[in-house]
C-alpha cells in the first residue's frame, strides 16, 4: 500500500525527519506514535503532499491512491449544518455518485445522522471529530490518515470514535492512526511504528514489538502483606533478582529458566509455605512501557543484549 524509504525533512536548517523508513500494507491499522515534535505530523503532511520532502522515496502500490486526512484540529464551517458541510465536501472532491446518498452513508457510519441537522457551531468536540472523519471518508479513500482523532475527548467520546475506527477496519480500510493514547492503539491496531529523533525506532505488529523488548521472565505476586527480603518466594533457587512493592513483589528468573517452569515453581513454593496470594501473573510489558522505555533509552532490543 505505502512504502517510505530514507525520508528527510528540515525546517530552517533544523532536521525533523532524518532517515524515516515506513511500511504499511493494505488493510493495516497502523498505530503511528512518538513524542511531540518528533515528526509525526510532518510525515503525514508529506504523505498527503501538503508539504514537500527534502529527500527520500514515497511509493504507493497504486499511483492513483486516494487519501482521506483528518488533521488534529479540523477547521469546520460553523454556520453550516452537518448535512450542508458534507454536501459541500462532496462537491469539492467532485464525487461522481449521488452526493445526497453518500452524505447519508457517511453520516450513518459515523453515527451523526441526527446531529447533522444542527449547526456545526453548536457541536461538541466529539461531534466535530465524527463530522471530520465523515469528511475524510467521503471520497472512499484507499488510505485514511487520522491525526489524534480522540484528542481532548471524554471517555464516552473516545469510545464512540474508536468504534467508528473498528467499523472501518472490519470493512477493510487501511488506516494510519496517530494518537498519544496508547491503549487505543493496542485496542484497534495490528501494526505499530514508534518514531524517535526523526527515524523509526521500531516497527511491526504489536506482538512482534513486544517480543523485541522482552525482559527476563518475571512474575508479579500480590500478597496480603508487604513482603520482606527473607520471604520464601524471593529466595527460590531460580530467582535471580526481585523488586518489592506495596503489597507485593516481582521476581525475575535466572537465565535458562523457561517461563512455564518459573511460573510453576512460584505457585508451588507459595503452596508449600501455605501462602495464599491475592494474585499471581506473568509480567508483560505494555506498549506504553515500551514507548516510554525507548524514548528514555532505558529499553534495548532483546537481540542487542545478547
Amino acid at each position: 500500500m505505502l512504502k517510505i524509504t530514507g525520508l528527510k525533512k528540515s525546517y530552517k536548517g533544523f532536521p525533523v525527519l532524518t532517515n524515516l523508513n515506513m511500511n504499511i500494507e493494505k488493510g493495516d491499522i497502523y498505530g503511528f506514535i512518538g513524542t511531540n515534535g518528533c515528526g509525526k505530523t510532518t510525515t503525514m503532511n508529506i504523505i498527503c503532499n501538503i508539504i514537500p520532502k527534502d529527500e527520500g522515496e514515497i511509493t504507493f502500490e497504486n499511483q492513483n491512491t486516494k487519501i482521506g486526512f483528518l488533521p488534529e484540529s479540523p477547521s469546520l464551517y460553523g454556520y453550516m449544518t452537518g448535512y450542508e458541510y458534507l454536501d459541500y465536501i462532496g462537491a469539492c472532491c467532485n464525487y461522481t455518485g449521488s452526493i445526497t446518498e453518500r452524505t447519508a452513508e457517511v453520516l450513518n457510519l459515523t453515527a451523526m445522522t441526527q446531529g447533522a441537522r444542527r449547526l456545526i457551531k453548536g457541536y461538541s468536540r466529539g461531534m466535530n471529530q465524527r463530522i471530520g472523519i465523515a469528511a475524510a471518508l467521503y471520497a472512499n479513500p484507499d488510505l485514511l490518515i487520522l491525526d489524534e482523532p480522540t484528542s481532548a475527548l471524554d471517555p464516552e467520546g473516545r469510545a464512540e470514535v474508536m468504534e467508528i475506527i473498528k467499523k472501518l477496519a472490519a470493512a477493510g480500510s487501511t488506516i494510519i492512526l496517530c494518537t498519544h493514547i496508547l491503549t487505543d492503539i493496542e485496542r484497534v491496531a495490528n501494526k505499530v511504528g514508534i518514531l524517535k529523533s526523526g527515524q523509526m525506532a521500531v516497527e511491526g505488529s504489536i506482538t512482534e514489538v513486544k517480543k523485541q523488548f522482552e525482559t527476563a521472565n518475571a512474575v508479579n505476586i500480590k500478597l496480603p502483606h508487604t513482603p520482606v527480603q527473607t520471604h520464601p518466594i524471593c529466595n527460590m533457587d531460580c530467582v535471580e533478582n526481585f523488586e518489592i512493592w506495596q503489597n507485593g513483589v516481582t521476581i525475575y528468573a535466572k537465565p535458562g529458566i523457561t517461563e512455564a517452569e518459573f511460573f510453576y515453581t512460584a505457585i508451588t513454593t507459595l503452596a508449600q509455605h501455605k501462602i495464599l496470594p491475592e494474585a499471581v501473573e506473568l509480567r508483560r510489558l505494555t506498549l506504553e512501557q515500551i514507548y516510554i522505555g525507548i524514548n528514555s533509552g532505558a529499553l534495548i532490543r532483546s537481540a542487542e543484549r545478547n
